[in-house]
């Protein structure tokens, strides 16, 4: 593994897996690789990681598809070698500020509470590059309350006119405060860096607003929209001019990368 991938990997095992001092394997039952299948279908792949020594516990037969290998001959390493070198820096910012959430931030009560959510490209085994989005839950803690067990799902969703996105979110599964579009260039979690601190992106968004985005999202261009809504292109060209000054981006690609990661597009996992 080259110096680059070698300094994400070393991060983690100081973070994590220095701090569990036992392996204990996680139990995975017929009912948890159903509910799995259920949310990761398709295009994407899901494993169990065990942060005592980074095995791979379970892994998805769709692996194959990125990697190029069966998932018996799939390794961490080779899951972290797809990564394209440039997000790298991007990659390790994002883990840092994820660490600092999970471990500083919140109550290790509140671990299994929360889902991180973040985007990355990379490079799989054909040699195509893909844009993919990482979701992340807790399954289980150590007995010192660090994560031990966790369940990560990365989806393609090269299909999104999607650029590289910094911000990394952090969304409440029970209902309490989620944490949108967190900047990640400090290396650190402070809630203030919440980019739409006072009101989340989704909520500054009218209903009409939020249905256009879809749309941009998929290709669409402003005349297509336009006609399905059965309104004037300029009509159209006006709400996105408007979109784009609330959500405080300079174009599509970044406005769709920014909803992605902020909840205003929920994405459907095949």
């Amino acid at each position: 593994m080259s110096n680059d991938y070698n300094k994400l990997s070393e991060y983690w095992k100081t973070k994590y897996s220095d701090e569990i001092s036992k392996y204990r394997s996680y139990q995975v039952t017929e009912d948890f690789k159903q509910m799995a299948a259920m949310f990761a279908p398709g295009n994407s792949y899901y494993y169990v990681i065990n942060f005592h020594d980074f095995q791979l516990e379970h892994i998805s037969d769709s692996v194959i598809e990125f990697a190029g290998k069966p998932k018996e001959k799939v390794q961490l390493e080779d899951l972290l070698k797809l990564a394209i070198r440039e997000e790298l820096g991007r990659i390790e910012l994002k883990e840092k500020v994820v660490n600092d959430f999970f471990t500083r931030f919140l109550d290790r009560d509140k671990l299994r509470e929360y889902k991180l959510i973040y985007s990355y490209k990379m490079k799989d085994a054909s040699g195509k590059i893909r844009s993919m989005l990482h979701q992340t839950t807790v399954m289980s803690t150590a007995e010192n309350g660090m994560p031990e067990h966790v369940f990560s799902v990365h989806t393609d969703i090269s299909h999104l006119r999607i650029s590289s996105c910094n911000d990394v979110s952090f969304v409440s599964l029970k209902g309490e405060k989620s944490y949108f579009n967190v900047n990640t260039d400090n290396g650190y979690f402070d809630p203030s860096f919440c980019e739409y601190e006072n009101k989340d992106l989704l909520d500054r968004l009218s209903e009409r607003e939020v249905q256009i985005i879809k749309l941009l999202a998929n290709g669409k261009s402003a005349a297509e929209i336009a006609k399905e809504f059965n309104l004037s292109e300029h009509t159209i060209k006006t709400h996105r001019r408007n979109i784009l000054n609330k959500s405080n981006c300079s174009n599509t690609a970044e406005l769709v990368a920014k909803c992605v990661t902020g909840g205003v597009l929920s994405i459907s996992l095949n």
